[in-house]
């Protein structure tokens, strides 16, 4: 039975169009042009009418954190009711992390990951291989895991040294992979040795607030991260390198000038270096303030951060919007181990809420409705091995959202469906709001209400390329 959307304003990356979108068997089958007389529906069709609305590719988050350990507890939501609230809020792919640490091995933390995922995910879902121990071993693995698995991206962490940290020669060792593989190489971008210097010597001095947990690792570290990363991929042969939570106009500054070099370079950053600040959120001191730290973090509201980075996002130096959704428990998780920044666990909960929040770039002007739907759905498509998504095309998997710009809505714990007991967004009123979810041409989110299945999203095999440009 084949699904029409009609009398709705299809957007895509690079244009609009007044269409009608016919759906047959988890596939847009076709789009018709309403001035040529759209599509006619049969009698046995089932027909949504997204009047008044957009009609848009479901969003590509990715950048989360379901269900991290992250030894001492783990993330609050489950891959489960992490993916519902995804849905709720108009995601329909997820990409997450298997994680190999130190001494571990590659190939098991992938296959662990796999299991934890593959019964719950209510929407299609890929993951992404940290390499927390670069080795000759490690490398081999993760060559593996791209015919074997479709893994089409490593994440290599310059921070959390004796976790998760390579040094400047296992970064270039797996640079080189990457170049010659065309896997993606993800960087979490900070000068781990220097923040803990910082660490060290604020608790020393009894500043434990969590406002220095933001001045502890401070924009210039960010920088001069990406600035490292971005020469050693180009020393590596110009390996596809991607910044994860660019938070400040120091290292955007950086990623412009990497690609002025020729360095292969992307980068993305996240809805909280959008509306978030140091003093409005990490200064409100306990206990409020641990639910806003997060790595990297908020930076200060005096300094011109927010301006540039949607100024980044609007001129295409920044590709994408993730969340890096990892959320905790105020009192439970964030606060367990006492009051002080350096034992709070990082991150900020935020999936469900990633359309709403980069749609409101749209209403104050700062991007349009095009750049929305490219960094939000087609660009991290496209970046991460995944053609059949973050598109309204023929032959695309039908994962659409019809979007309601005239709603509004506010963000509120009381209401969102993250398994999250506060919300850095509380109280934020939202223009824009989505109204049905589709993922493979079946409604499973319509007017706030879940129609979907835990297990029912697809692993997804990813492609690497040479060519990312």
């Amino acid at each position: 039975m084949r699904t029409v959307i009609v009398n709705g304003t299809v957007i895509h990356a690079t244009g609009r169009e007044e269409s009608d979108v016919s759906i047959d068997n988890g596939r847009i089958e076709a789009i018709g042009a309403r001035a040529a007389g759209g599509i006619a529906a049969g009698p046995d069709d089932t027909i949504i009418d997204a009047r008044g609305c957009f009609v848009i590719p479901g969003g590509v988050d990715a950048h989360v954190h379901m269900q991290l350990d992250t030894g001492s507890t783990s993330s609050s939501d489950t891959f489960e009711s992490g993916s519902i609230a995804a849905a709720h809020g108009g995601t329909t792919t997820i990409i997450d992390f298997a994680e190999q640490r130190a001494g571990g091995n590659v190939l098991e933390s992938f296959e662990k990951r796999m299991a934890e995922a593959e019964s719950q995910c209510a929407i299609d879902w890929g993951l992404h291989q940290v390499l927390g121990g670069v080795d000759k071993q490690a490398l081999i693995d993760a060559r593996t895991l791209i015919e074997r698995e479709g893994v089409a991206s490593i994440k290599l962490f310059m921070a959390y040294p004796g976790r998760l940290y390579s040094d400047d020669g296992q970064m270039l060792r797996a640079l080189q992979m990457c170049a010659d593989t065309g896997m993606m190489a993800m960087v979490h971008a900070e000068n781990g040795l220097a923040i803990d210097v910082l660490i060290e010597q604020a608790i020393e001095a009894g500043n434990s607030s969590p406002e220095f947990h933001s001045r502890t690792r401070p924009p210039e570290l960010e920088a001069e991260a990406v600035h490292r990363a971005a020469v050693l991929s180009r020393v590596a042969g110009n390996a596809p390198l991607y910044i994860v939570h660019l938070s400040s106009s120091h290292a955007l500054h950086e990623v412009v000038d990497a690609r002025t070099r020729g360095t292969n370079i992307f980068a993305e950053t996240c809805p909280q270096y959008l509306h978030l600040s140091l003093e409005d959120h990490l200064g409100k001191g306990w206990p409020d303030g641990a639910a806003y730290i997060c790595s990297t973090p908020l930076r200060s509201k005096h300094e011109h951060h927010h301006a540039d980075l949607w100024e980044g996002l609007r001129v295409d130096q920044l590709a994408v919007v993730s969340t890096d959704h990892c959320p905790f428990c105020l009192r439970e998780q964030k606060l367990a181990n006492g009051e002080a920044f350096n034992v709070v666990p990082n991150g900020i909960g935020g999936v469900e809420h990633r359309m709403d929040l980069v749609y409101q770039g749209v209403v104050a002007g700062h991007i349009s409705e095009e750049r929305w739907v490219e960094v939000c759905s087609t660009a991290p498509a496209q970046l991460f091995g995944l053609p059949q998504k973050g598109r309204i095309a023929q032959g695309a998997d039908a994962d659409i959202v019809i979007y309601d710009p005239a709603a509004t809505t506010v963000i509120s714990a009381s209401t969102h469906h993250m398994n999250l007991d506060h919300s850095a967004y509380e109280g934020m009123a939202l223009r824009g709001a989505v109204r049905t979810v589709l993922s493979h041409g079946n409604v499973i989110v319509d007017n706030g209400k879940f129609f979907g299945r835990a297990g029912n999203g697809k692993y997804l095999r990813r492609n690497v390329s040479h060519n990312i440009r």
